[in-house]
């Protein structure tokens, strides 16, 4: 029933005609524009708090807006994760450059104890990938958990200050949602190259 014709309300609540409760209308574009209106299936639900390289805490959500490329290291890696580092650099080498400005890259660790905000900065310095399109992110030992599960990265300590696991990068789109993965090291970047083109024109 329409009382009020094509008439939407951008609240919850009850129509004022009929006093039937109000509904999303999920094909309506303006709620989809909403930008509290977070897909079920976007890494932006996660409500734990992280901590940058610069020393200012974040949500996730607060990364919105960008086509992210994500990857889960720990700075005292002397095995993959360089290599997952040079990967990331490679990656951001190729990309247009109309298109940098929309792309952020997140670097994720899984050894927060040893990665404080401080010891990241200086790891970004030391790796030259202090610009403004690279992110790093300290969190919790429970955040940085949910984190990997949400991504299927599997990661355990095996000893103190050394870490197995996997080797993956991530693309996500503007809401937060996965659309690819590229495992292993070394492999060839191409089609995660054309993946973050394509999601971020």
């Amino acid at each position: 029933m329409q009382c009020e014709g094509d008439k939407t309300y951008q609240d919850f609540g009850e129509c004022p005609i009929c006093k039937m409760d109000l509904k999303i209308d999920a094909n309506n574009k303006s709620h989809k524009d909403n930008p509290e209106n977070i897909s079920e299936n976007s890494i932006f639900n996660l409500t734990s708090k992280w901590n940058t390289e610069e020393g200012n805490t974040i949500l996730l959500k607060n990364l919105k807006g960008k086509t992210l490329v994500m990857v889960m290291i720990y700075t005292s890696c002397k095995a993959a994760c360089p290599r997952l580092v040079a990967d990331m650099r490679n990656i951001e080498k190729q990309i247009p450059i109309n298109l940098k400005s929309d792309i952020q890259y997140v670097m994720i660790s899984i050894d927060p104890e040893t990665d404080t905000p401080k010891h990241l900065k200086e790891f970004a310095i030391e790796n030259y990938m202090d610009g403004e399109q690279w992110t790093f992110l300290q969190g919790k030992v429970s955040a940085v958990r949910e984190f990997a599960n949400v991504l299927a990265v599997k990661y355990k300590e095996i000893s103190p200050m050394e870490f197995s696991h996997s080797n993956i990068i991530s693309v996500l789109n503007r809401e937060g949602e996965l659309v690819h993965q590229q495992e292993g090291l070394g492999v060839d970047n191409n089609l995660t190259i054309e993946k973050i083109i394509a999601t971020t024109k």
